[in-house]
């Protein structure tokens, strides 16, 4: 197999794999706002934003350890997929807040850990990060716009318990499809466990690297503005009058297949910084459009803002989690995007979804005129946190030249 090719049956299995991974988090996440507005949880919509990042905080280093020392990665994949499956299902049994939030909470426990794990067996399992990665994560987008225009434009659930349900089948599903994965064994088998491995310092110490700190400082505060996003944005596009606003929020993981595919041109033209610095620069853009269009629900201002999400996440998100997997030892890879995923979809996220909802209360919550120029009012501020971040990280990150 050559440097820049994967066997066709491989790549199609690892494909496979992304497109159930992520409908499984698009089927419910989009939606669960909008449901529990309408069965009378409107006040916990923070939290069921808030309990994802708890989980992203608790589990991925303690698993990411595990899948890195004990067990083959397919079968923590499977075993965690399985179990969140069925909590899923369970949640959506739930008629009042607290319980369904605390269901909701151990799924995401189970579900958060994953989205390093399948990284970490991609990369197992490919040998040229930069080309064939984009080109499998792919495929997570279409699943992720799949489950929208399932549960949102042909079902019409946004506002039922349904895409819960979808979820957590979807789930079982690709737990059973995680265990006939190719075999993915613990990189770091064998090595005596030590209380340096249990606290995962291994993969700490790269954080003495002044770039990698400043990269993970900054994609932790870049996800409290995205937070913004992913719990009021729907609401705000049905504030705006927009049908079916789950499916139009799936325009922005479909502008993310045309990035993602042109990913490795760009990759090798601007490299590592430009590619963040273009990521973050959509999110201000994203977020200034969101703003402006608030006052008038101007759909056009609406939708190329929701379109820029392809730029935000994979110029970001995907170029970080290539950038950690070619900084980190082979043995702590697993720990790495742990790392990645504790201070983006856990830190930053929490704390993201806690400022969003007391600024949802400050200027939209409650409004009984000018409600969408209350919106306005609620885009600005992210907008001007995503330019603060930006110009922090323009400033202090240095990219490592070939070589060193």
């Amino acid at each position: 197999m050559s440097e820049s090719n994967i066997h066709p049956y491989i790549g199609a299995r690892l494909s496979a794999m992304m497109f159930l991974q992520f409908f499984v988090w698009g089927a419910w996440f989009v939606t669960v706002g909008n449901y529990m507005f309408k069965a009378g949880m409107g006040d916990a919509i923070g939290w069921a934003y808030s309990v994802g990042p708890v989980a992203a905080i608790l589990s991925p280093f303690l698993l990411g350890m595990v899948a890195d020392r004990f067990f083959a990665t397919e079968r923590v994949l499977g075993t965690l997929h399985i179990l969140g499956g069925v909590l899923l299902f369970g949640a959506a049994a739930q008629p009042s807040a607290f319980p369904f939030i605390g269901l909701l909470f151990l799924h995401t426990l189970c579900y958060m850990p994953t989205l390093g794990l399948t990284n970490t067996l991609v990369f197992h399992n490919i040998t040229n990060q930069e080309k064939q990665f984009p080109l499998i994560r792919v495929f997570g987008t279409l699943g992720w716009i799949a489950a929208g225009t399932l549960v949102s434009m042909v079902l019409h659930a946004d506002e039922t318990v349904l895409p819960l349900q979808i979820a957590g089948g979807a789930g079982v599903l690709l737990g059973l499809y995680c265990l006939t994965l190719p075999h993915t064994p613990p990189p770091a088998k064998g090595k005596k466990v030590s209380v340096r491995d249990l606290l995962c310092l291994d993969a700490l110490s790269l954080l003495k690297k002044p770039s990698f700190l400043v990269f993970i400082v900054s994609s932790m505060l870049i996800c409290i503005p995205l937070a913004a996003y992913y719990a009021y944005a729907p609401v705000f596009v049905n504030a705006s009058g927009l049908a079916d606003p789950a499916f139009k929020m799936s325009f922005g993981q479909m502008s993310e297949i045309f990035f993602m595919l042109v990913m490795p041109l760009f990759f090798a033209k601007l490299g590592v910084k430009k590619m963040l610095l273009i990521g973050m620069a959509a999110w201000v853009a994203r977020y200034g459009l969101f703003a402006l269009g608030a006052p008038e629900g101007t759909l056009w201002m609406i939708l190329i803002a929701i379109a820029l999400h392809g730029v935000c996440y994979d110029f970001f998100f995907v170029t970080g989690q290539i950038y950690v997997d070619k900084e980190a030892p082979l043995a702590v890879r697993g720990q790495a995007q742990g790392l990645l995923i504790l201070v983006t979809q856990g830190i930053g996220m929490l704390v993201g979804a806690q400022v969003s909802a007391k600024l949802f209360s400050a200027f939209v919550q409650g409004r009984e005129a000018d409600v969408l120029l209350g919106w306005q009012q609620y885009w600005e501020v992210p907008c001007i946190g995503a330019a603060l971040i930006l110009v922090f990280f323009a400033l202090l990150f240095r990219e490592r030249r070939k070589g060193e």
